[in-house]
């Protein structure tokens, strides 16, 4: 069995005949979508930026998520009784052959008590120096196993965490392409935000294609 945390971008290309993409409309599209964000919504931002400003660079892994990337992802709300948000849950499937499995860090997934079918990974919240694995990777090989879930209907999302930074993905078949880091610690915050807001209504909209 293939582990996700064992996974980088150059092992899964080379197994999975993966391309790196330089542009794509799909990504474009959810990274330019628009949405508003309110005043609560800003102030609540503005005083996890300062917190994060503050002890980015002392925090491990889990007080990065806990002070930072958690309150972000419960601002927006993905939680109903349609879909969740799932964290540490054991996600796995065989991907051409290959039997692959871990525990991503987080997953939007239809479902209520556990999860069904997957729409959007989130992997590894690494420090910016030395980080340990390839969370690149790691959040790419999660996506796989969604796609052979989703069959392949439609692009599977994904974002990953090195400290300040934010990157986000998207994967069709055999192609993926990442974004250019977004900095938390700058205005950045609100286009992670506004990105994770339009992120909502794409599962939303995945959903009820379903029903």
């Amino acid at each position: 069995m293939l582990s996700f945390r064992e996974c980088t971008l150059i092992k899964l290309d080379k197994t999975f005949g993966l391309t790196q993409i330089d542009e794509s409309p799909i990504l474009q599209d959810w990274l330019d979508g628009k949405i508003e964000i309110s005043d609560f919504e800003r102030q609540s931002l503005m005083m996890y930026q300062k917190t994060l400003i503050r002890y980015v660079d002392n925090w491990n892994e889990a007080e990065l998520t806990q002070n930072f990337i958690a309150p972000v992802f419960t601002l927006v709300n993905f939680s109903s009784k349609i879909f969740s948000l799932f964290a540490q849950r054991k996600f796995g499937g065989v991907v051409d052959g290959i039997e692959m499995g871990g525990k991503p860090d987080g997953i939007i997934a239809k479902g209520f008590r556990e999860p069904e079918k997957t729409y959007f990974c989130f992997q590894e919240y690494k420090k910016e120096k030395d980080p340990e694995g390839d969370p690149a990777g790691q959040v790419l090989a999660a996506m796989l196993v969604a796609q052979e879930f989703n069959e392949h209907k439609h692009p599977i999302y994904g974002c990953y965490v090195k400290g300040r930074d934010w990157f986000f993905i998207v994967l069709e078949r055999k192609k993926y392409c990442i974004s250019l880091g977004h900095l938390a610690t700058r205005n950045d915050i609100f286009d992670i935000f506004r990105i994770l807001k339009v992120l909502k209504q794409i599962v939303i909209h995945l959903v009820k294609l379903e029903m």
